[in-house]
């Protein structure tokens, strides 16, 4: 499912580059900067940079560059922490029909955080990725803190957890559920954790977000699109679960 391997452009910064297996070609990873984009962006890169097993080519890519076709060069997306309004607004509408076609011909998509509530279709300036809503859009801000997550069977089988909890940290990602819609234009997700305890600071209501989902997947067309609403970069020990999201989004697992 990977792309064919090609000479990333001068136009991206490059930052790290190292082998995964005597023949497989290295993943080529572009993290978006830029407008909407928060500082947890360098723990991303860092992640990639140092993941255990190597094998990605890591670059910075702004959306100026993804509307000018650089999205060609590389086998996966990251969108990261931030703002995914102002990650929107900044792509515009040019470049938001870029990463989507981008992930149906076959390219990878991970959104953190910012990058997941980009990749909904519950806002005019979604992605529409997954068919997702944001629950209680009105509360968003809902604070700040470490969750505990309950993972799927699948989810602890992929994310190499021994049992079904994790504990993570969570900066005001998106409460994912599909509990009251159905889109049949975007693909459905696999939910690989839900939220199983919640933060409810700023007005927020309680009961809310426990039972949505923090972890989610789904194949776009010949693309593959994965979704974190916490931080994984973020929390110590669970850094290693970006690069197995990525591996995953660019078909390695075949």
């Amino acid at each position: 499912m990977m792309r064919s391997c090609v000479t990333i452009s001068a136009a991206l910064l490059f930052i790290a580059c190292s082998g995964f297996g005597a023949d497989a070609p290295a993943i080529r990873v572009a993290v978006l900067q830029g407008e909407g984009v928060g500082q947890s962006s360098a723990k991303v890169v860092a992640t990639m940079r140092n993941a255990k097993d190597g094998g990605f080519q890591v670059s910075r890519i702004t959306a100026k560059e993804i509307r000018e076709g650089k999205l060609g060069e590389v086998d996966v997306l990251i969108h990261p922490g931030g703002s995914g309004g102002k990650q929107a607004k900044s792509l515009g509408k040019s470049g938001r029909e870029s990463v989507r076609a981008f992930v149906r011909e076959g390219g990878g998509f991970l959104g953190i955080c910012a990058g997941a509530y980009l990749a909904t279709n519950d806002y005019d300036w979604s992605l529409h990725l997954i068919d997702a809503k944001v629950v209680d859009r009105r509360h968003w801000a809902r604070g700040k803190g470490e969750v505990t997550l309950r993972l799927s069977p699948e989810g602890a089988s992929f994310f190499e957890n021994d049992g079904d909890v994790l504990k993570i940290f969570y900066a005001q990602g998106p409460l994912l559920s599909r509990r009251e819609w159905d889109d049949p234009e975007v693909p459905n997700y696999e939910s690989l954790a839900v939220f199983s305890s919640e933060i409810a600071k700023n007005g927020a209501p309680e009961g809310v977000m426990a039972g949505t989902s923090a972890a989610v997947r789904c194949n776009f067309e010949r693309g593959r699109v994965f979704c974190f609403s916490p931080h994984p970069e973020l929390t110590e020990g669970l850094d290693h679960l970006i690069p197995l999201a990525v591996r995953w989004t660019a078909g390695q697992d075949d």
